[in-house]
């Protein structure tokens, strides 16, 4: 299972922590950083206290926008590997022409798709308590 899972995580690790890292050098210019610095905090707490969580709102987007790649890599990945999943079977009813098959692994894919950045939306206001909040204003 671990080469799999290599297979498919690879090519996206190197996005999502250039992308972190971009967002978390912004994040350390902010002036609530430089009082935290001020303060005394060590660099780790301010790092995972302070700086993490406004700088994840990119990579969760992004992570919930490549779930259709990881889904369409999966399929690929599954018949490659010969693992049995919902990849392989509908690979096996494209080949047999077995539409109904086809049509609903399609619907369960694109269900998993739509649940997953529906968590994805709800994730952003446990992460930002404003979000939160400006609900309740409305």
């Amino acid at each position: 299972m671990f080469l799999p899972a290599l297979t498919l995580a690879l090519g996206l690790v190197a996005v999502f922590q250039r992308l972190l890292r971009a967002d978390m050098v912004g994040t350390l210019q902010n002036d609530y950083i430089t009082m935290a610095r001020a303060k005394g905090m060590s660099t780790n707490r301010i790092l995972f206290r302070h700086a993490l969580r406004p700088s994840t709102f990119s990579l969760i987007t992004a992570a919930a926008v490549n779930v259709g790649a990881l889904i369409g890599g999966a399929v690929i990945v599954e018949t490659i590997f010969g693992l049995p999943g919902m990849g392989d079977l509908t690979v096996q009813a494209i080949f047999r022409r077995d539409f109904l098959v086809v049509q609903f692994c399609v619907v369960i894919f694109a269900f998993g798709f739509v649940l997953i950045n529906f968590f994805v939306d709800l994730l952003y206001s446990v992460i930002d308590p404003r979000i939160r909040h400006a609900r309740a204003l409305v």
